[in-house]
């Protein structure tokens, strides 16, 4: 069964068949050679996605596209470009610092992409920086929209591996920082070498003026992320607040968001919602049937076998999470693994929540890699160029991203110090 299966899903990814469609059919030939009752696939479709912590995925989808439409993202990156904007190079890194603080309320890597990116991509060409370079630059940037919690990768690895969402949160802000800081560093370097952006920091507000404009916008983050971490509401309830807070903002105080807006709003997030949860549901039918033929415990006892320390093992996973990232969605593989490889984390002494901040990270790294990087179509969608003429350019961001993803992995203290003053007080 389990070679009918996985053999079936690579012929489909071959055939470039979507990813959901071919993890479901897939499983559903699985099912008829086992000759089991087709009912199983209904009962562990509605299973994977009948979780209440799911319901945060389209509740922060839709809290990204209020934001882009209603004026929040354009204040966000006036605020972002007060503060980094005046040096050389000021500009790429407004786009940096301004993916991590959307990405603290909107949890997903593609929102932040269009929400930021037709801000920003547009100002990167304006000043001279090639379109290449400004869309690897927003498609890399954009991936802490899953690593800066909340995040919906996040959320999909604590109901699969059955670890608390909230530690996961808390515990991705230092490998998000590290991140953001690195990113950072590397394109202020970079833009000194090439001579780029000399005049970054023109049209740009004092910090004072632009912090005024932007009260509204940076006060969201506040109120998701204290309500999640004061215990006021959970982090599924935290995504319904940060929908009703936004659509009061944007309707209401900026007044960039009419009411006719919504239909278009409401079916883009639904869109989205729905394409997420097809995928969800297909890869928890795929990982019942899996865990069903003992292939986790089998790959467990392969892996403890082969590799005999948790150093070797981290090495190990890493490699196989870049390549599976590259071809996989982050969501239906993260679904599909995370029971596999949590428990063999343990084994090797390995904190769960350190090893899920592990996989969130690898596996965003399939967002911004060909052939299958969402955020590189989303990116390349912004920019109007073909994905092919951004390869050159991605590979030193993907370089920065492996960098923080090896330090992330070998220093745990990094993900799980906050995590530990937090709950032992």
């Amino acid at each position: 069964m389990t070679a009918v299966m996985l053999s079936t899903m690579m012929l489909c990814f071959a055939l470039t068949v979507s990813v959901a469609v071919s993890i479901g059919l897939a499983a559903v030939l699985g099912i008829q050679v086992e000759n089991a009752n087709m009912l199983i696939s209904v009962k562990e479709m509605f299973n994977a996605i009948n979780k209440f912590p799911l319901a945060a995925i389209p509740f922060f989808i839709l809290a990204g596209n209020i934001m882009e439409s209603g004026g929040i993202s354009r204040r966000l990156v006036e605020f972002a470009k007060s503060l980094v904007g005046g040096v050389q190079g000021g500009l790429p890194m407004t786009c940096v610092l301004t993916c991590m603080i959307f990405a603290s309320v909107s949890g997903s890597s593609v929102a932040t992409t269009f929400a930021i990116g037709t801000i920003l991509i547009p100002a990167l060409l304006k000043h001279g920086y090639p379109t290449t370079w400004a869309a690897s630059l927003q498609a890399t940037s954009a991936e802490l929209g899953v690593i800066i919690p909340p995040s919906i990768p996040m959320i999909l690895y604590g109901v699969s591996a059955e670890v608390s969402i909230g530690e996961m949160f808390i515990a991705g802000f230092g490998p998000g920082l590290l991140i953001s800081g690195a990113l950072m560093l590397f394109v202020w370097v970079y833009c000194k070498i090439k001579g780029w952006g000399k005049k970054d920091g023109d049209e740009r507000l004092s910090v004072g003026k632009a912090t005024l404009k932007a009260g509204w916008a940076l006060l969201m983050p506040v109120i998701i992320l204290g309500g999640i971490y004061g215990g006021i509401f959970t982090p599924t309830e935290a995504s319904a607040v940060a929908v009703f807070y936004a659509l009061i903002v944007g309707l209401v105080i900026y007044r960039e968001i009419k009411f006719v807006d919504l239909y278009l709003i409401l079916r883009k997030s639904v869109l989205s919602s729905a394409v997420i949860m097809f995928i969800i549901a297909n890869a928890g039918l795929f990982a019942f049937l899996i865990t069903r033929a003992g292939v986790p415990e089998a790959i467990g006892l392969y892996l403890e076998d082969v590799l005999k320390s948790p150093t070797y093992f981290l090495l190990g996973v890493n490699a196989a999470l870049f390549l599976i990232g590259m071809f996989i969605e982050t969501g239906a593989a993260i679904i599909v693994l995370a029971p596999i490889l949590a428990p063999v984390a343990m084994h090797f002494g390995i904190d769960p929540v350190h090893f899920g901040l592990i996989m969130v990270v690898n596996l965003a790294l399939g967002m911004i890699t060909p052939p299958f990087g969402v955020n590189l179509f989303a990116a390349c969608t912004v920019a109007r160029i073909s994905l092919d003429r951004m390869v050159k350019d991605l590979i030193p961001f993907v370089l920065v991203i492996l960098a923080c993803l090896m330090v992330i992995s070998y220093v745990p203290s990094l993900s799980l110090w906050l995590r530990d003053l937090v709950y032992a007080s």
